[in-house]
């Protein structure tokens, strides 16, 4: 946390956390040197012909911004006819999860390891025309803006003005007031903390940004997760009783009595702040909707354990693993190991590998049972030599 670094305009992350994070703008110059992105547009549209890969295109008409109608959204996936059929300007295609289908991606992220995994979202890429863009709005979560190919201008402000244009199928501002501009260059990066209106159009053909993003959920979507979780594991699945029960004048009445029988049953649903911990552990590393594994190929555990002291294993792509004082979870599920072994999955959480010397240990062989099963399903995969 020390360490000064490029990818922090010369702060080291503790200095960043401090005086950046969640709190202003940083524009970093050169965060990446050399960087020019990590696919090409030919590569990105083929993405985003994959039924699997959420992505979107987006199209304005300059003459008509401020209109609703003026703006245009379009799922995937798409084909060449679609892509053949644009017009020269004024449109953008975006790419959600990147991370879950580049390895490149994927390292480009540990990059940001003075985070923690579990605010990461995801890394979206756009690519854009002269002119494209996707308006200017707010994001209720943290972003890096890092450019790669062609060059975007951005443009930011902390106006009070929050209203949207009616109607238009993007929350775009209706009044935007540029306070700073900048030109992104490859290699370039912007940093952006929660509601910071900002607006980028590209400055010239085949302009890609990759956004890396950091997610903030709701209060009401942790509760409504977190209160489920609760009735799964606390809550009897008893029925409403109410055995004395006295006749009524007035059927359609919601009594007192009904009010405080419900509230004995709420009541009964009860947690401790410890509960927290395993809670977030699953939800953060709960699969997207869109999250496919693909199973591997059956090994018997006397070939898989050869084949992993031969190659060590990788975690896919699209697998997330946290843990919570000494509890792991992978893809939402509980890791059912003991102690003894947790500096080995500290290890493939943090690094999302282990080598091939890890397995000359014996404390390793006694993972290679689970490492097998999630082989199985498809969470990890034997490491390219």
């Amino acid at each position: 946390m020390q360490q000064a670094l490029t990818l922090l305009n010369g702060l080291t992350p503790a200095q960043f956390m401090a005086e950046y994070w969640q709190k202003k703008p940083l524009l970093i110059r050169a965060a990446i040197p050399d960087f020019q992105g990590l696919l090409t547009p030919d590569e990105l549209a083929g993405l985003a012909c994959e039924t699997e890969v959420p992505s979107r295109l987006i199209q304005f008409d300059p003459a008509r911004a401020q209109e609703g109608a003026g703006w245009q959204v379009t799922q995937g996936p798409f084909d060449e006819d679609d892509f053949s059929a644009l017009p020269p300007q004024h449109w953008t295609l975006l790419v959600q999860g990147l991370n879950y289908l580049l390895p490149e991606a994927q390292a480009l992220l540990t990059r940001f390891d003075f985070i923690p995994t579990a605010r990461l979202d995801d890394v979206m890429v756009s690519y854009a025309p002269t002119g494209g863009g996707v308006g200017p709005h707010l994001d209720s979560y943290d972003v890096f803006l890092l450019q790669g190919a062609g060059k975007r201008r951005w443009s930011i402000s902390q106006q009070p003005d929050t209203r949207l244009i009616a109607d238009a199928p993007l929350r775009i501002l209706a009044d935007f007031v540029s306070e700073q501009e900048w030109v992104l260059e490859p290699g370039d990066m912007l940093y952006l903390p929660p509601n910071v209106a900002h607006w980028g159009v590209a400055e010239d053909d085949d302009c890609m940004t990759y956004s890396i993003g950091f997610r903030a959920p709701a209060a009401r979507e942790l509760a409504v997760e977190f209160l489920d979780a609760c009735r799964q594991e606390s809550l009897p699945d008893e029925l409403y009783r109410d055995p004395e029960l006295q006749p009524v004048t007035d059927a359609a009445a919601i009594d007192q009595a009904m009010v405080k029988r419900v509230s004995e049953m709420l009541q009964r649903l009860t947690w401790q702040p410890e509960a927290l911990g395993p809670f977030l552990a699953r939800y953060f590393t709960e699969p997207k909707t869109y999250v496919l594994f693909t199973p591997n190929r059956k090994l018997s555990l006397a070939k898989f354990s050869a084949a992993v002291r031969d190659s060590g294993v990788v975690l896919d792509l699209q697998t997330q693993m946290l843990h919570w004082q000494g509890q792991y979870f992978i893809n939402g599920e509980l890791v059912p190991v003991s102690d003894e072994r947790a500096g080995l999955l500290n290890h493939l959480a943090n690094r999302r590998q282990l080598d091939v010397p890890v397995f000359q240990d014996e404390t390793a062989s006694y993972l290679l049972p689970w490492l097998r099963d999630m082989y199985l399903l498809g969470y990890l995969h034997l490491a390219e030599i």
